[in-house]
């Protein structure tokens, strides 16, 4: 059987990851690296792979089967996924979750005329957080969901950071506030705020004469970002950046609590969690393997824009539908 054939357009840290996984799912190869800076300049883990660049693409449509696209949420993905979803089949990890209907609508479009297949929104949230959440819900109706994030570095938000004129280097890290989360524990179901959940911590190099204050007043009210939660703007040197704020790491719960039985008397309490060491190579994972699900539905015909709720489980594994039911049923 022929491998399937991956593309990576953009080559930072989730780039990197997906290059990494590849190497992990034999099905598969890495077809090409796709990238706006100079091509010369980038020097890829896998040996004799090939680097263009981003704007020759559509020269190499023929080659790649899914065109796994990893820039930021800020100002990446909302021009990109729609524009090479003319071109290949595509996956994102969009994950701005206020912006995902217009996100979907604009790849959706892009997609079908062309006659491809593309699914956004994939990683651990939105992705198998967003699937822990439909199965709790649909189990429990009679409940309340809880999300929590952290303590991590979100990938999203620290791209929104760095964007912010007169910014250098920035990491953000998100912390959930653990009263809050033993208090979902206890059954009690208590009404949570946004800025009562979680608490998100921002740490900034700044250029040479930059405006600290500004920089800090434009992060607080970044809508979608920070406008609802409580943070905190720290300005560090650019050593003690690389020296202590050098590791990816994150994670999160998503939390059910809900009542059933005679009269709904009976609490049942549904908790998933993840404790990741690498953000983005957990989630060029998973990118990695709805790239598989996607080749397989995009031989079936299908086009357009999916996400994870749209994708039937077994679509993601190697194995056979009959070796699923023999092993992991």
């Amino acid at each position: 059987m022929s491998k399937i054939k991956i593309g990576i357009a953009g080559y930072g840290n989730l780039g990197k990851g997906v290059e990494l996984a590849i190497r992990q799912n034999d099905d598969m190869e890495l077809a090409g690296i796709f990238t706006r800076r100079d091509p010369a300049s980038l020097k890829p883990l896998t040996d004799g792979a090939k680097v263009y660049r981003l704007d020759e693409a559509e020269k190499y449509q023929n080659e790649i089967d899914v065109m796994i696209i990893c820039g930021g949420s800020a100002t990446d993905l909302p021009k990109q996924t729609p524009e090479l979803a003319k071109l290949f089949n595509v996956i994102d990890s969009f994950d701005t979750h206020a912006r995902i209907p217009e996100h979907f609508a604009n790849v959706d479009k892009a997609a079908k005329e062309s006659g491809h297949l593309a699914m956004i929104s994939l990683g651990w949230d939105p992705g198998l957080f967003s699937l822990n959440r439909l199965y709790a819900e649909s189990i429990l109706p009679n409940g309340k969901t809880y999300t929590f994030w952290g303590k991590g570095v979100s990938q999203g938000h620290s791209d929104a950071i760095r964007r912010v004129e007169g910014v250098k280097k920035g990491i953000q890290y998100t912390v959930p506030v653990e009263e809050a989360m033993e208090a979902v524990r206890s059954g009690s179901q208590p009404e949570l705020s946004t800025r009562q959940k979680h608490k998100r911590e921002c740490w900034i190099v700044a250029e040479d004469g930059a405006d600290t204050a500004k920089i800090e007043e434009t992060i607080k009210n970044m809508k979608n970002y920070f406008d609802e939660y409580d943070t905190t703007v720290n300005f560090i040197s650019e050593e003690e950046f690389d020296a202590v704020h050098n590791k990816m790491n994150h994670g999160g719960f998503v939390m059910r609590s809900g009542m059933t039985g005679d009269g709904e008397k009976t609490h049942q309490m549904i908790e998933y969690s993840l404790k990741l060491e690498s953000n983005p190579e957990f989630t060029a994972s998973v990118l990695i393997c709805y790239a598989r699900a996607l080749n397989r539905l995009k031989a079936e015909g299908a086009t357009g824009c999916k996400t994870a709720f749209d994708i039937a489980p077994s679509y993601l594994s190697k194995l056979s539908p009959a070796e699923l039911r023999a092993t992991m049923l």
